[in-house]
This record gives C-alpha cells, sequence and structure tokens, in this order.
C-alpha cells in the first residue's frame, strides 16, 4: 500500500507539472487545430468542445477527474479506465489508441538498444577488470568515457552518415523507416526489421559505456576481497570465480543502472526516432508539441512515468532475489 501510494503521488506530481507548464507556453490549441482560420465564431465552437474556454484551475480538474478510475455516475461510483483524452490534431483519434500504436515500438527499441550494451558492456568491463592496467584496459577505458560523453542526436547523425550514406553499397540499411511500413492509407503492409538496427545501435552507444565502467569497477573491488583469493586458493578457475562469486555480487549496482538505462532510453529516444524516422513515442511527442496537442503529450508523458515507477518496484524486488541480505521495505 505504500509502494501503490508513492506511486500514486509521483504521477499526480507529473500530471500536475506537465499540465500547468504546458498551459504557461504561448499558444492557442483552437489555432493550431484550425489552420490559418481566424473566424472567431469557429475558434470559440473549438474552445467550447475541448473545454478550452473554461478557467485553468476548471481545465486541470476535469483532467484529473478523468484519470481518476473511480467515477460517479448517477449517485453511486463506479470503476473506469482512465480517460486520456481525445487528440486535438487527428480528431476523434483516442490518446491511449495512439500510445498503444507507438510505444511498443519505443519500448522494442529501447530494449533490443539494452540487450546489446548488456552483451558487450559486461564482458568488456569483465576484461578490463582482469587486464587492470594494460593496453587493452586503457583502451576500453577511452571508448567507453567517449561513448559516454557523445549525446545520441549527434551519434544518430554520424551512425546514419556512416553505415546508411557512405556504406550503403555494402550495409543495404536505410536512412529511414519504422518497423511498419503503411501504404498510402495508412495500413501496414509489411515488417521491415533491417530499420531496427541504426537506431538500436546509436542508442546502445552511451550505455555499453556505462555498463562496462560500472561493471570493471565493481569486479575490481570484489576481485581484491579476501573470499575471492580462498576460492583461487582452492583451485577455482578465472571463469568458476567470475561466473560463482565476481558476476553475481556485482549485479546489484548493475541491475539498478540497468534499469535507469532501460527507463532512459524510452524517455530519451526522442531525437533518434526523430532522424531515423522511427514511429515511437518520441516521435509522437514530437509532434504532439508542434502541434499543441496536448493531450496526447500528457498522455505519452504519464505512459512513460507509469513504467519508470513500475520499473523501481521490479528493481526492488531482482535486489532481493539476487542478494538475499538486501531487505526491501
Amino acid at each position: 500500500m505504500r509502494r501503490a501510494g508513492r506511486a500514486l503521488l509521483v504521477l499526480w506530481g507529473v500530471a500536475t507539472l506537465v499540465f500547468f507548464l504546458f498551459h504557461t507556453v504561448g499558444g492557442d490549441p483552437a489555432r493550431m487545430m484550425l489552420g490559418q482560420v481566424e473566424d472567431e465564431q469557429a475558434l470559440a465552437a473549438v474552445r467550447a468542445a475541448y473545454g478550452l474556454d473554461q478557467p485553468l484551475l476548471v481545465q486541470y480538474a476535469r483532467y484529473l477527474g478523468g484519470l481518476s478510475p473511480v467515477r460517479p455516475v448517477d449517485g453511486s461510483w463506479s470503476l473506469y479506465w482512465p480517460d486520456l483524452q481525445t487528440s486535438y490534431q487527428q480528431r476523434g483519434v483516442a490518446v491511449s489508441a495512439l500510445i498503444g500504436q507507438t510505444l511498443p515500438n519505443t519500448a522494442l527499441l529501447a530494449f533490443i538498444s539494452l540487450g546489446t550494451a548488456v552483451l558487450l558492456g559486461v564482458p568488456l568491463g569483465l576484461y578490463s577488470a582482469l587486464r587492470a592496467g594494460s593496453a587493452a584496459d586503457r583502451a576500453i577505458t577511452v571508448l567507453s568515457t567517449v561513448g559516454m560523453a557523445t549525446p545520441s542526436f549527434f551519434s544518430a547523425i554520424v551512425v546514419a552518415w556512416l553505415f546508411a550514406y557512405v556504406l550503403h553499397d555494402w550495409t543495404g540499411l536505410p536512412l529511414t523507416g519504422s518497423l511498419r511500413e503503411l501504404d498510402d492509407y495508412g495500413n501496414a503492409v509489411r515488417w521491415e526489421w533491417s530499420h531496427l538496427i541504426l537506431p538500436a545501435l546509436t542508442l546502445a552507444v552511451r550505455p555499453v559505456g556505462v555498463i562496462a565502467q560500472m561493471m570493471r569497477s565493481s569486479a575490481l573491488e570484489i576481485l581484491n576481497l579476501d573470499y575471492v583469493r580462498t576460492a583461487y586458493a582452492k583451485g577455482l578457475t578465472t571463469s568458476q570465480v567470475l561466473r560463482r562469486h565476481v558476476l553475481r555480487n556485482a549485479l546489484n549496482p548493475l541491475i539498478t543502472t540497468i534499469s535507469g538505462w532501460f527507463a532512459s532510453l524510452l524517455a530519451g529516444a526522442v531525437f533518434v526516432e526523430t532522424v531515423f524516422g522511427w514511429r515511437g513515442a518520441g516521435k509522437l511527442m514530437v509532434d504532439a508539441l508542434e502541434g499543441r496537442d496536448f493531450p496526447v503529450v500528457m498522455g505519452s508523458i504519464l505512459a512513460l512515468s507509469l513504467i519508470f515507477v513500475l520499473l523501481q518496484a521490479l528493481v526492488d524486488w531482482l535486489y532481493g532475489v539476487v542478494d538475499p541480505r538486501v531487505k526491501v521495505l
């Protein structure tokens, strides 16, 4: 119950902050919906239809009321799915439907990117720890630092230019494209898994460096402990020591890093999705911000915030699984 209460408090804080930030920024959603139309009667009708003519606090109360799963109807309380409203720009289309179409694409991109980062970062970190002070260790450290310091939008441009333009004859990879190619009517006609390679590679650049350095630091600390030296004295091989003692005890900080990066990749894929034309939640938010489509912006941010909260609960549980000494309150 305490966790549920904290999660609801976080989501309420996010909704409140984004709501008031969005409405303090200049711009009229009604004018964005009508384009170049300057008819005051038409603008007033649109504002009335979407409740934009109401005081700000009334709009805030209505939005929170729609998000509440428990609402009074005909004198009794009933359960409902949270109402994320409909899009301003795509009239009649529910925000939940738009998120349902784009968020899985972003989640898939983040999952593949993080999986690639783990598969590369963990072995690199362990090898660097075992060869501490060597030329290979210094090279891995330099490459990891460069990867961590490179912004995603810069990596996206470099990767797109190198693999989709300069080396296109060898790679055959397209510059832009999403997982599903659509026809002129918006219907999916085919799946293009090759479109996943470049954005996933771009998003994996920074977490590879972070995971490698985190694993190296944790492994070096554990390798210098007495029980590891005792394990070597008993005749265990290096691979057995790494598997039985080093890797398991180094997983707790790594779990924190991986979970944090997965959530960050979900929220921070905006630039990468824009560069590669990947139809995900990040691109959806960018388009919604340009069109002052508040329900889509708020719905996307709330969905990502909910994922953050659920991931944190999962991480707390994994702590206890990996290390029984940890007691999660």
